[in-house]
């Protein structure tokens, strides 16, 4: 089948384009209200996109709470998402009033954050203290601009449960880090296996008198 995601021609019950561009990690922001109420939500357009300095990134469907957080504070939190916090993941994405408490309403216990002032996730195994760099409001091919707001920070401060270090590594599948795979499915990574790269430079072509 083909489709035109403009023209939402697929036929299907829900577009699958979710579903094409999966597993996406979760990035669960907390921030701070003017009021200094503790919001935290999950995103699945989530990314790091650069390593010195580390940038990390969420998108957002529409200026929502999250985004008017971080740019009056100019600092976020990204809490690991894992299955075993899974349920609380899920219900920190319900709407509730304004005012209100997501990670009160998830029954999330917080933990102090070192260099920014919004609070972590006590039970995430891994916590990226961020400083906001910039909000771009995402553009289409025609030079229109989307409803989507990418949110970038630099990451500050990293807080890592040392159970899951081994051999100075940290230990991706004892986490089980959880991700989004369209719809209103997720994984969780179970296993790894490593792959040392080579630089090795292979000449393919025929030598002389070798033929082809």
């Amino acid at each position: 089948m083909f489709y035109e995601p403009r023209l939402g021609n697929h036929g299907l019950p829900r577009d699958p384009i979710l579903a094409i561009v999966a597993p996406r990690p979760i990035g669960w922001i907390s921030t701070l209200s003017p009021d200094d109420v503790v919001n935290i939500a999950p995103y699945s357009y989530f990314n790091i996109f650069g390593r010195r300095p580390p940038i990390v990134g969420f998108s957002s469907n529409g200026r929502k709470h999250t985004i008017e957080n971080v740019e009056r504070s100019g600092q976020f939190v990204c809490n690991l998402a894992t299955w075993d916090l899974m349920e609380a993941v899920n219900v920190t994405s319900d709407p509730i009033p304004p005012g209100e408490s997501e990670m009160e309403h998830a029954g999330l216990k917080t933990a102090e954050s070192l260099k920014v002032k919004p609070p972590r996730v006590l039970l995430s195994p891994c916590a990226l203290e961020c400083q906001w760099t910039e909000t771009i409001q995402l553009k289409c091919s025609d030079d229109s601009f989307s409803d989507n707001f990418l949110v970038c920070g630099e990451v500050v401060g990293v807080h890592i449960d040392e159970r899951y270090l081994v051999d100075g590594l940290l230990d991706v599948s004892a986490m089980r880090t959880l991700s989004r795979c369209g719809y209103l499915d997720y994984s969780s990574v179970e296993s790894t296996i490593s792959r040392p790269r080579s630089y090795i430079s292979y000449d393919y072509r025929p030598k002389v008198g070798q033929g082809g």
